[in-house]
């Protein structure tokens, strides 16, 4: 079994900004493999299915991104699950938009969402890091993580979403690198 979590703040005003890329990830997985409606669980939404031969749960924290940890402790300890069985999806300011990259720990690179996680499970996680671009200047980090998708970005946004559903029977499989591959192959990528 996997505990697979998106990262984001609960609540419509947060719905397309790109800090929830992470929710985003989470809700287009659920509804392309069938997953369970969403229950009220671990100070989140909790939904249960499978992705190719292996069980998976998907969480959305309903904590706000500073308080992820709590949800995703008490998730783990729960289902008797350790870090290894982790994956955490999370906006990336150091990818372009739409790349999608994962790496098994590492830092938290300011992400508070990963910071808090980091603080009650340790780094030894995969992440799965959607690329959302850097805005150009430290000072316009917040605004620009804390806004929303432009009218231009929702068609990319859609297909990369719709990519890493597509392939996540790959990231279930543990095969990182043919999840990565197939995804920049699908969204016409192949050169990166």
């Amino acid at each position: 079994m996997q505990l697979w979590v998106g990262l984001g703040n609960p609540g419509a005003q947060y719905a397309l900004h790109r800090h929830n890329v992470g929710f985003m990830a989470i809700d287009t997985i659920a509804e392309v493999h069938g997953f369970s409606p969403a229950q009220k669980k671990f100070q989140g939404w909790l939904q249960e299915g499978r992705i190719g031969g292996v069980k998976v749960l998907l969480l959305k924290p309903a904590t706000y991104m500073n308080e992820s940890g709590r949800a995703v402790g008490e998730a783990l300890r729960f289902y008797k699950l350790d870090t290894e069985a982790l994956t955490v999806f999370h906006d990336e300011l150091d990818l372009a938009p739409f790349k999608v990259k994962v790496k098994q720990g590492g830092g938290t690179a300011g992400h508070n969402g990963l910071r808090s996680i980091d603080q009650h499970l340790g780094a030894d996680f995969r992440r799965v890091r959607i690329g959302i671009g850097h805005p150009g200047h430290k000072d316009r980090v917040t605004g620009y993580v804390l806004g929303n998708y432009a009218k231009a970005e929702m068609d990319p946004l859609a297909d990369m979403l719709g990519a890493v559903a597509a392939e996540a029977d790959r990231l279930a499989d543990g095969d990182d690198p043919r999840f990565m591959n197939d995804i920049a192959l699908r969204l016409g990528a192949a050169d990166q």
